[in-house]
């Protein structure tokens, strides 16, 4: 475990004016508070946090971050609290343990929904400083390199949740060597086999290839010194999970890879990098397509270098990266190279103007205000995280980074929402192209809008980018929307009309309190949707209004709604039915085995969110609501009510002759019975089981037709089903 003075002097080869007494408090502080507390490996705990601030320090980072490494897990595992850490290192130490503190509970998630909204809660707690990012990485990072000593299950989720989330994220703040390492360490732990396989292989090459290696760094640097070019040329071996993505996505063995290698020309200048780049080119073959110039064109994380690949020497390919010290220390240590830190300055808004990585960071947080839910927001931020990208210009010359593989819809949308929700063709480089053309570096798009349009729910699967998939479906949600305002307000129209009721956005503005919406739009969108009745609407304009909602229903104002059915068995019937009992805003159905008729006694089951559902007593259904006699509603029919029919069911044996079936409908015809519904099913030869739905006016209109139907010659048995 590193000692107190061990971590000062790390800190002062970097800073040499460092605060040695603040982080002396809090090692001290830290030690005290997590005492002999222990690791799944059984080491002490606080050695944790000093190898998270000792890989801070490689960093090169401020004293504050360093302090807040050794003090991130005192508040959330030990006896320490916040006002403590505010009180003894002061508000921004203490705001950057907050933070730390808030995510800590991110990991080790499994549902796709949790993780969505931790990984919110993360880039929240970030998004006003960003060193609470980089304290977290190196959490992350050592938890990796200690992940031997975790059960397997979690060992493996652990490592999903590094490779999907945490290495890209290093990665797109610009900290390569730190994504690296979290690549191969996940790598190990997910497929150890492979890791092991491809390390050997590695091996392999290494010792072969060591005096080639020397060879192309001694011959590129006295190249260069003959120009009068002085740079640092070094040879360097590509890690085992690069070199399995590379097999993965080209679909090719180990044996078939040609640049193991790569080599990294440090020189002082920009315009030195672009005279090593001559010298290059000059001494040995380029391969055509393999030059991109990132000092111009910066990638979103910063980063800036030239690459090529030539033939080298030995008739190999040499893939080269040019760059400046400066350009260097940004593609190590992105974000957290920025001179802003080392000042000891606390002014986020300058580092996200100096910093493009946070600016990608900042725009990934816009997408919290757009409302997309948890996995969505997840899905799209993989989909930033994961993809290289290419550079494409407006007409305007303005250029815009995208992930490789964008099409002119994820530039549409890129430029901004309107011009994507408005797109209906694009010329790429003045041509005429579709818009599902996969864009290439340097290629001029311009697109083609026409206003009105609404862009194609199918383009959502279509797209890569995070903001046109989120754009898109917004889009499509919104269109579904106005579709339902639209008829909603058909609705409400010819409700108030019925009601003969003056009807405007401006009354039912005033109403919007009691019926607990927003907008007139959620209203009518409720309306059309089924979700709100017509004539509550009325009644919420005009209070006075007394008409029963069931005169509404009958002649067909709701014309998102299943017309009532007061003869159907399970049908929705609303208020219309004449039983007391029941508030004015339950929706009211009838047993679906069987129904229940006037002269029963009933009961009501209350079922939330759908409404009561009406049985007879003798139900033998009601048996599966003993243990809930909450829901149990004591209604009774109203008899005062004008006369309907109600849904009854009946079972019974038939002698299979000819005329057996006419001599069952004849009866019910004549005692003035509506037959719903007929099944038949032979039982034997000689019998056949009929069911019969049916509406009566009441018991004693359906017990009148079962006595005759057992009168009859050719029926062995009549029974009343009720459920």
């Amino acid at each position: 475990m590193m000692r107190q003075y061990e971590l000062v002097e790390r800190v002062k080869r970097y800073n040499p004016s460092t605060d040695e007494a603040l982080l002396n408090r809090a090692y001290v502080y830290a030690m005290m508070a997590h005492g002999n507390q222990k690791r799944a490996s059984g080491d002490l705990f606080f050695g944790h946090p000093l190898e998270v601030a000792a890989i801070l320090t490689d960093l090169k980072l401020d004293d504050a971050t360093i302090a807040a490494a050794v003090l991130h897990d005192t508040v959330e595992d030990t006896q320490a609290t916040l006002e403590e850490i505010n009180k003894s290192f002061g508000p921004q130490i203490g705001a950057l343990v907050d933070g730390l503190t808030k995510i800590k509970r991110l990991d080790l998630v499994s549902k796709r929904a949790a993780q969505g909204e931790n990984f919110r809660k993360l880039l929240l707690a970030i998004a006003d400083d960003v060193r609470v990012l980089l304290v977290k990485l190196a959490d992350r990072l050592h938890n990796m390199r200690t992940l031997q000593f975790m059960p397997p299950e979690k060992r493996q989720r652990i490592a999903e949740e590094t490779l999907d989330i945490y290495a890209p994220l290093a990665g797109r703040m610009g900290i390569q060597e730190m994504r690296e390492e979290l690549e191969d360490l996940s790598f190990h732990n997910l497929d150890p086999e492979a890791y092991e396989a491809i390390s050997r292989h590695l091996h392999e090459v290494t010792t072969k290839s060591e005096k080639l290696v020397d060879e192309i760094e001694r011959t590129l640097t006295a190249k260069l010194h003959a120009q009068g070019i002085e740079a640092t040329v070094t040879g360097r071996q590509k890690r085992p999970y690069s070199i399995w993505r590379k097999m993965e996505r080209k679909s090719v063995s180990f044996e078939q890879l040609s640049d193991i290698f790569g080599f990294r020309v440090i020189v002082g200048t920009v315009d030195e990098c672009y005279r090593a780049l001559g010298v290059v080119h000059t001494s040995w073959p380029m391969i055509p397509g393999r030059y991109k110039d990132y000092i111009s064109t910066p990638k979103g994380n910063d980063y800036r270098s030239l690459h090529t690949t030539v033939i080298g020497p030995s008739r190999q390919r040499v893939e080269l990266q040019i760059r400046t010290v400066a350009m260097d220390e940004v593609a190590e240590y992105g974000v957290a190279a920025h001179a802003l830190y080392k000042e000891g300055v606390n002014d986020n808004s300058r580092l996200a103007v100096e910093s493009r990585a946070y600016q990608w960071l900042r725009r990934t947080i816009d997408l919290l205000a757009e409302g997309d839910n948890p996995e969505e927001f997840l899905e799209h931020t993989k989909l930033e995280l994961f993809h290289d990208q290419v550079f494409c210009f407006t007409p305007k010359a303005r250029l815009i980074a995208l992930p490789r593989g964008a099409t002119p819809i994820d530039f549409a949308y890129a430029v901004h929402t309107d011009v994507g929700n408005t797109a209906v063709g694009c010329k790429i480089n003045g041509r005429m192209s579709p818009l599902l053309t996969e864009l290439q570096n340097g290629d001029e798009v311009e697109i083609i809008r026409a206003e009105g349009q609404t862009p194609p729910a199918a383009w959502e699967s279509l797209v890569v980018t995070g903001k046109a998939r989120a754009s898109i479906r917004r889009a499509t949600r919104a269109a579904v929307r106005q579709q339902y305002t639209g008829l909603g307000t058909q609705i409400l129209e010819r409700a108030f009309e019925r009601a003969k009721r003056a009807y405007s956005h401006e009354k039912l503005k005033g109403a919007l309190p009691r019926l607990a919406r927003l907008s007139i739009e959620d209203v009518l969108a409720a309306v059309g949707r089924g979700e709100m009745f017509s004539g509550d609407v009325v009644r919420a304009v005009y209070p006075d209004y007394k008409e029963e909602r069931r005169a509404g229903l009958l002649d067909g104002s709701m014309a998102s709604q299943p017309a009532a059915r007061p003869d159907g068995a399970g049908e929705t019937v609303t208020e219309g039915i004449p039983i007391r009992g029941l508030s004015d805003n339950l929706t009211v159905r009838f047993a679906p085995e069987g129904g229940a008729v006037p002269g029963d006694r009933i009961v009501g089951i209350l079922t939330p969110g759908e409404g009561v559902t009406i049985y007879p007593i003798q139900s033998a259904s009601l048996a599966d609501f003993d243990n809930e006699p909450d829901r149990w509603i004591d209604v009774r029919w109203d008899f005062e009510a004008e006369p309907q029919r109600y849904p009854a069911r009946i079972k019974l044996q038939s002698i299979n002759e000819p005329g057996s079936l006419a001599q069952i409908t004849q009866v019910i015809a004549d005692h003035e019975g509506n037959i719903d519904n007929i099944t038949m099913k032979r039982r034997t030869q000689d019998f056949t089981d009929v069911t019969i739905d049916l509406g009566v006016w009441d018991l004693k209109h359906l017990n009148a037709i079962i006595a005759e139907l057992r009168a009859k010659r050719t029926i062995s048995r009549v029974d009343r089903v009720t459920g």
